[in-house]
């Protein structure tokens, strides 16, 4: 396998290791709170710094990709792939808090997203079918940058619940997190009208 591929790979071995981390504590909570609350701090002091790199990988696979001159229709599709993978995994997530109020992302929202990223997922596979690789545009970049920020934001918020310094203004915190998730929609569908606007015809033409 290629380097940037390997790069590219990290992100899809990681999102299961997420989870693990993630929810772990939450099903050990109901048998031992206090074991549960030890891990849930440990476990988040892990999580954050590997899903750090995870994310920076998605830079390290196109800088290797072009350094190396290993830049191929593959790779145009395997990377997108990678980020959906990684990013719903942790939205999902990011639904479920360690604490009693709740998650940072209404269902609906992640419904949205799944459906969108889903749909241009499919584009490109009848893409690839026709001889046409379709490379990430500039919204594509806009609404991935957007995703990452969001679901900071969120793992952030879910950090203050774990360490048990929730602040009183707590509440106006987690609104902030629902807007972020919106503006992910809105970009979401944004940037996939743009590419339907420029790969619709393969559409079209695989449908005859």
């Amino acid at each position: 396998m290629k380097l940037s591929n390997k790069f590219t790979f990290v992100r899809i071995i990681y999102a299961p290791i997420f989870v693990l981390l993630y929810f772990i504590p939450m099903w050990i909570k109901p048998l031992s709170p206090d074991f549960a609350s030890l891990l849930a701090k440990i476990f988040m002091c892990i999580a954050i710094p590997c899903l750090l790199f995870a994310e920076l990988t998605d830079f390290l696979d196109g800088f290797y990709a072009r350094k190396n001159n290993e830049v191929s229709d593959f790779g145009k599709l395997f990377d997108p792939f990678a980020d959906v993978i990684l990013h719903l995994t942790t939205m999902i997530c990011y639904m479920f808090s360690f604490g009693s109020e709740g998650g940072y992302m209404y269902p609906v929202l992640f419904m949205l997203l799944m459906i969108r990223e889903f749909s241009q997922n499919f584009l490109r596979m009848v893409a690839a079918k026709q001889g046409v690789a379709i490379a990430a545009r500039k919204g594509g970049k806009l609404k991935t940058v957007v995703y990452i920020v969001s679901g900071f934001y969120a793992l952030f918020l879910e950090c203050l619940v774990r360490f048990e310094v929730i602040p009183p203004f707590f509440g106006a915190l987690k609104i902030a997190a629902s807007v972020l998730f919106v503006i992910c929609v809105i970009l979401s569908y944004v940037s996939f009208i743009d590419y339907l606007s420029h790969f619709g015809k393969v559409l079209k033409e695989a449908a005859k």
